[in-house]
């Protein structure tokens, strides 16, 4: 992504947009106490430590990489768990 102006290339800054991450915290504690709500303690602790990773990864760190990749892997479960129990929920 270089520019040319005149007979001098000039490197294009490139800007990523930054990404916001909500608080899980703050949310819990708007979720009334229910049965199962376990499994979405657990889904919004995940995702809190997902995005404590996404900076060191433009870093280029690797570890952080595989972090969120078990992170990710991690929350697919815990959304199908949570689901389950909300279609359980839904039926009684």
């Amino acid at each position: 992504m270089e520019e040319e102006r005149g007979n001098v290339e000039v490197p294009t800054k490139v800007t990523e947009p930054l990404l916001s991450v909500p608080n899980p915290r703050a949310l819990q504690q708007t979720v009334p106490s229910v049965p199962g709500q376990s499994k979405y303690v657990q889904l919004l602790n995940v995702i809190e430590e997902l995005g404590h990773e996404v900076r060191p990864t433009y870093a280029g760190s690797r570890t952080s990489i595989e972090k969120i990749k078990r992170g990710i892997v991690h929350a697919r479960i815990l959304v199908r768990e949570c689901l389950v129990e909300t279609e359980k929920s839904a039926r009684q």
